[in-house]
This record gives structure tokens, C-alpha cells and sequence, in this order.
């Protein structure tokens, strides 16, 4: 059993056909033919099914379709780290989500280079910053395939490769149509929200769960804060992202939650006001790989801190092993 013969075969269990994974592969549809059936020889099982079309696999082929492509791509993870650990980029790729971008980010980042990029004599940085709009359940593999180097993201992840940093709890406040009976009131309730039509626009859900009177589990993020209340919206609606969810409760076509930091957003057409209850939080992460940090992100994260400071935001210092 060899790699060849491994990739072979996931190829062909992807595509359901040899021709197709003989062009994915590079491979004649002979050898790709041979590598498979010397992959069954070896193994004295048999993984695909060739009568039926599309191809099908085998009950054994499915279970080891299932291990083995996860073997693969941890394979080509470790294979990832090794090239970057030996040469290590001058750039540092930082990743973050759109609700981080109306928040701090543009003060760190220029802190950041103010503080890190510093000029030769010939005028060239000692290091190129990039900034990659990616979702927070997209940058995990991002990281892995060192599309970036770190990320800022919403949520929590569990994955063995991936270390992350709570940076802070940013305080969610509610989104209304500036004709909304409830528009000009200060301090909001979620019970008092309940009858609106509540836009959902998270494309992560939560690890974690509440339950509603009738114990279904809730791990969409927004119900899941109403859930923690005992409250369940009477309608909802679910959209791609946070820009398509502010753009119809500016058309009045419901309400939404979003971070403060959005608070200055279409202010002509929305209006925001505080919610009366402290503990509805959009948590902050910063996250990176567990076995290679980047040289420039303790700098990073300095200027995280510093940032913090002289706007009063309170925080724990914490450092990436």
C-alpha cells in the first residue's frame, strides 16, 4: 500500500468514475485501473463496486474511504507546516471576519505596522501585511493550508492543530428599522423582541447548545442568546451573511443582533439601541496553528493590547505557546 494507491482511490471514490479521476490524478485510466486493483490485492478486500454507474463503493470501501481521506489530509497538513517551518514567510496573512473589520481591526493593524514594518534604506519593509476577509468556520483550514497565518474570528474551535486567544467579549446590540415602534427605546429586552421577525445570518454554529420549552437542542448563534432567556422568536429569517441581514432591516423586513462595533452602520436607515442584558456577548478570538506561530504574531497581539488600552477595553493579557 503506497500514496499513489491511496490517492487513487479517494480520487475515483470522490468522482465515481475513472475517467474523471484520471484527469484529476494525471494518471492514464490503465495505471489508475492498476493502482486500484494492486490497492485491493494487497488488502484482500474489495473496495469498489464496478457493476454499478456511477461507481459505488463497498461497504469496506466506504469505511475505509472514511479513514483514510481523513489520513490524507492530515498528511497534507503536516506536509504544509514542515515547508513553512523551514522557510518561513516574511508576510504575515491575517484573516478575519467582516463584524471584527467595523470593530478595532483597522487600529491594530495600523498600530501593528507602526510599531513592526520598518523601513530599509532602499525604502522595502521587513515584512508584507495581508488581510483576508474569511469566515470564521472557513479559517481553521486556511490556517492548515497556510492560506493565513492567523485569524480573527466569533467562535470557539476545537481542533487538535488550532490554538486560540479570547481576546474579549464585544456586547451585541439590537438592529431596527428606524420606523419600529421600539426604535427610540434606549435599553431593549429579548422577551420584548420576540414578536419581531429575527434575521439570522451566521454561517458557524455554536459547539455548545440551550434548550427551548420544548428541549430542542439551539446552536444557532442568535437563538441560542434568546434560548439562554427562555425566549423563542416567533419568526425567523436566514440569510447568507451580516451586510444581506442589516440591508433588510434597513428595507424593514425584520431585526437582527450584531456585534457594537456595527453600530455605525447604514445609521440613516437603523437604528441601534443597547440590550439590558450584559451577559449577550459576541466573543473575539484570535486564533493560530498549534505547532507553528509566526514570528511577527506576538507582535500582533501587542498591538492587540495596546489598541485596548487607550480605548479603556478591559482584558487578561495572554501569550500563544
Amino acid at each position: 500500500m503506497d500514496l499513489k494507491q491511496l490517492n487513487a482511490f479517494v480520487a475515483v471514490a470522490d468522482l465515481q468514475s475513472f475517467s474523471a479521476a484520471a484527469k484529476t490524478t494525471g494518471l492514464s485510466q490503465p495505471s489508475l485501473s492498476r493502482l486500484l486493483k494492486q490497492l485491493e490485492t494487497d488488502m484482500g478486500v474489495e473496495l469498489i463496486d464496478r457493476y454499478h454507474r456511477p461507481l459505488q463503493l463497498t461497504d469496506a470501501g466506504l469505511f475505509f474511504y472514511d479513514k483514510v481521506r481523513a489520513v490524507l489530509t492530515e498528511l497534507d497538513t503536516i506536509t504544509n507546516m514542515t515547508k513553512r517551518l523551514s522557510a518561513p514567510s516574511q508576510a504575515l496573512n491575517i484573516g478575519f471576519v467582516p463584524s471584527v473589520l467595523y470593530g478595532l481591526l483597522p487600529e491594530i493593524i495600523a498600530d501593528f505596522k507602526h510599531n513592526n514594518v520598518n523601513p530599509d534604506t532602499n525604502g522595502n519593509t521587513d515584512i508584507e501585511v495581508n488581510l483576508k476577509d474569511i469566515s470564521s468556520y472557513q479559517q481553521v483550514e486556511a490556517l492548515k493550508n497556510g492560506e493565513i497565518d492567523v485569524g480573527f474570528g466569533r467562535f470557539a474551535h476545537q481542533d487538535p492543530w488550532i490554538q486560540q486567544i479570547l481576546l474579549r467579549h464585544e456586547r451585541y446590540v439590537v438592529a431596527l428599522p428606524k420606523a419600529h415602534p421600539l426604535a427610540q427605546i434606549k435599553e431593549q429586552r429579548l422577551i420584548d423582541l420576540a414578536s419581531n421577525r429575527l434575521i439570522l445570518y451566521h454561517q458557524t454554529h455554536l459547539s455548545v447548545s440551550a434548550t427551548t420549552s420544548t428541549t430542542k437542542p439551539v446552536t444557532e448563534p442568535l437563538l441560542y442568546l434568546f434560548a439562554q432567556y427562555g425566549v423563542t422568536p416567533l419568526m425567523t429569517t436566514k440569510v447568507s451573511d451580516l451586510q444581506v441581514a442589516l440591508s433588510l432591516v434597513a428595507a424593514g423586513e425584520g431585526i437582527t443582533l450584531v456585534p457594537a462595533s456595527l453600530r455605525t452602520v447604514r445609521t440613516e436607515q437603523i437604528s441601534y439601541q443597547r440590550l439590558i442584558h450584559e451577559n449577550v456577548t459576541s466573543p473575539i478570538y484570535l486564533h493560530t496553528l498549534k505547532d507553528f506561530v509566526h514570528p511577527k504574531i506576538p507582535n500582533l497581539l501587542d498591538a492587540v493590547y495596546r489598541v485596548y488600552e487607550q480605548r479603556g477595553i478591559t482584558y487578561r493579557r495572554q501569550q500563544f505557546i
